[in-house]
């Protein structure tokens, strides 16, 4: 591939058969046919890779193949650093330098070409970028040639996107690769690094000469390895992004070149020595993350020892965090890291699954466009312009939703479109929480800034943020500090500090709080470190941390977790830098609710800063229709205080309901619904004492009103009147009318008692003298005539002072008992 580019730096879009407009190339070990008769680029060519690393290496590659050093014919470009001349003609960046070009010239004035190289690895800068230079194609620059590169990519998506490019595949220069699987696989709880180093130091046995490249998922992973493996004369060299350059060097550098540097380089990175003898003909064994999947070539690798996971970044918009997930890793990724095997020889790759677990892995990584923040995507959007690029694969709406609500809350959007605060700082190379704390706190949060983007410079330390700064100071904290990680922060800070203007120092706890303004923490109730975020989510930290005692923290890294987030990094804050970093965002909200622990209503004015209440004091003067509004909440969940009349009223009108009647749906949920008819009845009220003592026999009168009422005498009077002129309630719950009465107070009555226009029988309970039911019955004569003489018979003996006719019928009704002697 360096070959096609610099041969006097020409290039067509592919050579002949594949279009003037643009060109896809993709495939095993894919490269670019072009030479110096493929045609003559007009203007500079930029070439974007994904990492630092890969930028270097391939700007330097092209140009010692030029017989120049970097910076010539063949430069590079990424944040804080550039070689780059009058007369460079291929430029290698990496992906965010495009962006920014793009937002500055986007008509691209002077380049003719942009290759996407490694484009498999769908970072979000390189989806972005891609969409825009679609879009500048499509509107002002139709020369402009547009190329994708990937080994393991699936092109036809990408292809059609790009307006159905023409897919060119290259097989490339590749030797044979020997797979070789686990026999089964890992027994659950196998402790991954152990499994690593023993499947390392097999292949070293069973394989001769080469270098070994090891991927693991991240640093700490490979410190462990890298433990394991000492004084087993070996070479180890880590290799991962946070590493200084001059460790990275020597990581790529070939085995027989200058041992004792990789050694040097590799303890200066590691904070120990290098493992092994050193004496020549020692293997070297390249521990890697995914950063030596793609891009990069190591001299000398003929074995690979895949440990089948993969580190990646997971955003979860509903709690506005992202954490790292280590996964396995899928088939592409598989499949690049076995390919490291065979570049220049013959080789091997040791897989650290069986191969019945393969069919399980995923095609492909999802991209980070999926997965990650989209803060920094929202803002470039919005510089951009309105409408929406294509992309291709559209950001998650929820995830896009939530950025865009950040940035609001930065002050960097209003009704969607960008401010000029929010251009000052898409400006800047900056995560937009930490440009717009840059902004507001001027130089003197520049080291702040560099410290919250980089990884953090001290091992094993507590959570406190105030160490880490101290240590960036020269302090000596007790922990073990990360020399390459403290020296970038240093520079970072100091290349932020020019890009905007001189400022007084504002405290460490106050530049955190305009950075991360829902991440503000207020304890809870308790003994344990548990927060609640500002913006609504959980906080907790170990027990005998330094800041587990404080009232207020901003958290500024948290791992993540959806239900309760675990602090790896805070600050301690005092009302002051809290109230000067975010005062505009405090506000008093009144509340007047229920309270189901206290059981009455309180109302309460609350100091609010997001989902925080910073004070808490009583609301004298709520207004009464609130207080009511409230202890209807209450009634909801104390329930309404029935009686039996009551109860009675509400079956009567259920029971004219039944018969199709228009009336009130008195039952009690339906009642609790009604805020018009409680709240009046409820005035006043603030306890369930109070609730319970509602006249809710008068609150359905009211609502049935005069003609309700009517309605209801009309269709379901609510007693009956005995031939002696006493009333008698009706019962009509169930649906049906009934009463109870005495025996004897009905004699004389010929026809059945009925109810409503429906003349519907009354359910009559006939009592005994003793109260005691002794008939139910809905045909009064037909019992006359009948079951009468029975219970005469059974009766009259128990109760012989009471009258027991022969003819009920011809009988004066009465409750009276004969004098006794009579």
């Amino acid at each position: 591939f360096c070959d096609a580019l610099i041969g006097q730096a020409n290039l067509h879009d592919g050579c002949e058969h594949t279009g003037p407009d643009a060109g896809l190339v993709a495939g095993p070990d894919a490269g670019l046919v072009a030479g110096p008769d493929a045609g003559l680029v007009a203007g500079r060519i930029l070439m974007l890779e994904p990492r630092r690393l890969a930028a270097r290496a391939a700007a330097e590659r092209m140009a010692e193949t030029l017989g120049e050093t970097a910076g010539q014919t063949v430069g590079y470009r990424m944040r804080g650093e550039a070689k780059v001349g009058p007369g460079t003609r291929i430029e290698v960046v990496t992906e965010g330098i495009l962006t920014r070009m793009l937002q500055s010239d986007p008509a691209l004035e002077g380049i003719g070409a942009v290759i996407f190289d490694e484009f498999h690895e769908r970072s979000l800068h390189a989806d972005l970028g891609l969409a825009l230079c679609l879009e500048v194609r499509a509107a002002l620059r139709p020369d402009l040639m547009l190329l994708v590169m990937s080994a393991t990519l699936d092109a036809g998506p990408v292809a059609a996107l790009m307006g159905d490019a023409p897919v060119v595949t290259s097989a490339g220069r590749g030797f044979a690769v020997e797979t070789r699987w686990l026999a089964r696989p890992l027994a659950a709880g196998a402790r991954f690094e152990a499994e690593m180093a023993a499947l390392i130091l097999r292949a070293l046995e069973e394989t001769s000469g080469g270098t070994v490249l090891a991927f693991l998922p991240g640093e700490a992973e490979i410190r462990r390895v890298e433990g394991m493996l000492q004084g087993r004369g070996v070479l180890v060299a880590p290799l991962f992004g946070a590493m200084e350059f001059s460790a990275q060097r020597a990581a790529l550098a070939p085995p027989e070149v200058g041992e004792s540097a990789a050694r040097e380089s590799a303890a200066r990175a590691s904070g120990a020595g290098a493992s092994g003898a050193g004496a020549s003909g020692t293997r070297k064994v390249v521990l890697a993350t995914s950063i030596a999947e793609t891009s990069l070539t190591i001299p000398g690798v003929t074995v690979v020892i895949d440990g089948g996971r993969a580190r990646r970044s997971r955003f979860d918009p509903g709690s506005g965090m992202a954490r790292l997930v280590t996964e396995r890793v899928t088939r592409a990724e598989a499949e690049q890291r076995r390919g490291r095997a065979g570049r220049v020889a013959a080789g091997v790759c040791y897989r650290m699954w069986s191969q019945g677990e393969e069919g399980g892995l995923a095609a492909f990584p999802p991209p980070e466009i999926a997965a990650t923040d989209l803060a920094g995507l929202a803002l470039e959007l919005a510089l951009w312009g309105p409408g929406e690029p294509a992309f291709l694969t559209q950001p998650p709406a929820a995830a896009l939703a939530e950025a865009r609500g950040l940035l609001e809350s930065l002050g960097a959007l209003v009704a969607g479109r960008i401010t000029a605060h929010g251009r000052a700082m898409a400006a800047l190379p900056l995560h937009p929480r930490l440009a717009h704390m840059l902004i507001c706190g001027g130089s003197g949060a520049a080291l702040m800034a560099a410290l919250l983007a980089e990884r953090d410079p001290l091992r094993a330390a507590p959570p406190d943020l105030g160490l880490r700064l101290r240590a960036l100071g020269g302090a000596d904290t007790g922990f073990e500090v990360v020399p390459p990680v403290v020296q970038r922060i240093r520079l970072e800070a100091k290349r932020l500090a020019r890009l905007v203007p001189a400022a007084a120092g504002l405290s460490a706890a106050h530049l955190a709080a305009l950075a991360y303004p829902d991440r503000v923490g207020l304890r809870r109730a308790g003994n344990a470190p548990r927060w609640l975020l500002s913006g609504g989510k959980g906080a907790m930290m170990q027990a005998g941390q330094p800041l587990s005692g404080a009232r207020l923290i901003v958290a500024t890294d948290l791992d993540g977790d959806a239900r309760e987030a675990r602090v790896r990094q805070a600050v301690a804050i005092d009302e002051a830098d809290l109230r000067a970093a975010l005062g505009s965002r405090i506000v008093w909200r009144e509340v007047c609710e229920w309270s189901r622990r206290d059981d009455k209503v309180l109302a309460r004015r609350h100091e609010m800063l997001g989902a925080l209440a910073l004070a808490d004091l009583p609301w004298q003067d709520a207004p009464a229709e609130l207080v009511a509004a409230a202890a209807l909440a209450g009634l909801r969940f104390v329930g309404l205080p029935w009686n039996a009349a009551a109860r009675r009223l509400e079956a009567r009108v259920g029971f004219c309901r039944g018969g199709g009647a228009d009336v009130p749906d008195f039952t009690e949920s339906n009642i609790l619904t009604q805020q018009d008819w409680v709240l009046p009845w409820v005035l006043g009220m603030k306890s369930k004492a109070d609730l319970q003592g509602l006249d809710l026999v008068g609150l359905l009168q009211a609502v049935l009103g005069h003609a309700g009422r009517q309605v209801l005498e009309r269709l379901a009077p609510g007693g009956f009147v005995t031939p002696l002129g006493r009333v008698v309630p009706i019962d009509y719950a169930g649906g049906m009318a009934a009463i109870e009465v005495r025996l004897q107070e009905m004699f004389g009555v010929l026809a059945h008692p009925v109810v409503g226009p429906q003349r519907t029988p009354l359910k009559i309970t006939l009592l005994s003298p003793g109260g005691s039911p002794v008939q139910v019955t809905t045909d009064l004569p037909g019992f006359w005539g009948v079951g009468y003489p029975e219970v005469r018979r059974d009766l009259r003996g128990r109760y012989p002072r009471h009258p027991w006719p022969e003819d009920p019928r011809l009988a004066a009704p009465t409750v009276r008992a004969k004098p006794r002697g009579t």
